[in-house]
């Protein structure tokens, strides 16, 4: 641990630390080094390399922000079997106190298998904890819209109603790119107009400023914006 917090100290610029600090404002500003996102891509490139990433990764919680955003690579990154890396996530999620640190987790292995993953999304969904929630939202942007895309996932982002604004801002990102990639299926939903107005036009909003949606569509789509 010490090493590792000591390699991220190094490479600290206390200019991106000001900026990345203004992104994060539930953040406290102690907690982060300052440490550029490709830096600590190469440093969990080389751990993995080398074999330190476990004693590491057994150290939770971590100290400071970096250290997660390392962590979640690390995840994201290694040759473990699926059940290794689910069990990983378990164990770290909890501690995921950030969108920064939850949207950088992104396990390579998750495309191999897709019924083992939605089955935990579906668990995670219901989480208490807000960004364990949220991952399994940006899980579902990011692995479930394509070929392994379920209508059913659209009702089950629907019907959470948290309130927390990186939960929202998470459901509307995810309707955004469901309008951009299942736009038939997801359609009748935003015309029902069941979910919460913010999400609704923010959902919208995203979707229209997409290039992949034609004008006509687009058009349309202002129309169900909630007044």
């Amino acid at each position: 641990m010490e090493e590792i917090t000591r390699r991220l100290l190094e490479m600290q610029d206390l200019k991106y630390r000001d900026f990345h600090a203004r992104l994060i404002p539930d953040t406290d500003k102690e907690k982060i080094i300052g440490v550029r996102a490709p830096q600590i891509k190469a440093l969990a490139k080389e751990m993995l390399k080398n074999g330190k990433w476990e004693p590491f990764m057994k150290e939770l919680p971590h100290r400071y922000q970096e250290e997660n955003v390392l962590h979640g690579y690390l995840i994201g990154n290694m040759k473990a079997d699926i059940g290794a890396i689910l069990e990983y996530l378990e164990e770290f999620l909890p501690y995921v106190e950030n969108w920064a640190v939850c949207d950088t987790i992104s396990p390579k292995i998750f495309k191999k298998y897709p019924d083992i993953v939605y089955e935990k999304v579906k668990i995670w969904l219901t989480a208490e904890h807000t960004y364990t929630v949220r991952f399994a939202l940006v899980t579902m942007l990011g692995y479930f819209l394509d070929e392994n895309f379920r209508p059913e996932m659209l009702e089950l982002a629907a019907q959470i109603h948290r309130g927390e604004y990186y939960i929202n801002m998470a459901i509307a990102w995810y309707f955004s790119y469901a309008l951009i990639k299942q736009y038939e299926t997801a359609l009748p939903l935003i015309e029902s107009r069941t979910l919460d107005a913010w999400i609704q036009n923010k959902s919208i909003q995203k979707a229209v400023e997409s290039y992949r949606i034609s004008d006509e569509r687009k058009a349309y789509l202002r129309t169900l914006k909630i007044r």
